[in-house]
């Protein structure tokens, strides 16, 4: 496989993984910090749909901004490359659909139901999205999950434990 082809690949896994990763932390973690304030739900979920919306579009031009730079500084080519537009795209569907895991319950269900499920969920999900991750790369499978699990539980741990202080 050609060395540019690997470096595409890599590029649009790592668009993809860091956005599942970061919207579903960082979801579930504002959701959380605001649902332990004692908001309404209607608050809850109108906050969470604004921040995936904003982050969403944020982080795909970022993706495609630093995808650019990169290319620029490796190819001395001062021209974006259709694959930093698709990476840009990669990162925002996948930042925007990701958000509505830890989201949704707050949709249908009160705050006291929804905020346990919601938590849950953004967690299985990263398990999952750690232990897919790592079986594409040919890593190790579990690790990689409980890394993901561990690492964005702490994440979330801080989301509510503001809320908490805050409240």
């Amino acid at each position: 496989m050609a060395k540019k082809t690997i470096l595409q690949k890599a590029s649009f896994v790592r668009n993809f993984i860091f956005g599942v990763e970061d919207s579903l932390v960082s979801t579930v973690g504002m959701l959380s910090g605001i649902a332990v304030a004692d908001v309404p739900r209607a608050t809850i979920f109108l906050s969470g749909m604004v921040l995936i919306v904003v982050e969403a579009l944020s982080m795909g031009v970022g993706s495609l901004l630093s995808e650019t730079a990169t290319e620029e500084f490796i190819y001395k080519k001062e021209r974006v490359q259709p694959r930093s537009y698709v990476g840009g795209v990669i990162m925002f569907l996948s930042y925007f659909v990701a958000g509505f895991i830890p989201l949704t319950p707050y949709y249908f269900l009160a705050v006291q139901t929804a905020f346990p499920i919601s938590i849950a969920a953004s967690l299985i999900s990263l398990f999952f999205l750690g232990f897919l991750g790592a079986k594409y790369f040919g890593a190790n499978i579990w690790r990689s999950g409980l890394r993901m699990f561990i690492f964005g539980g702490l994440a979330i741990s801080a989301g509510m434990a503001i809320g908490s202080l805050l409240s």
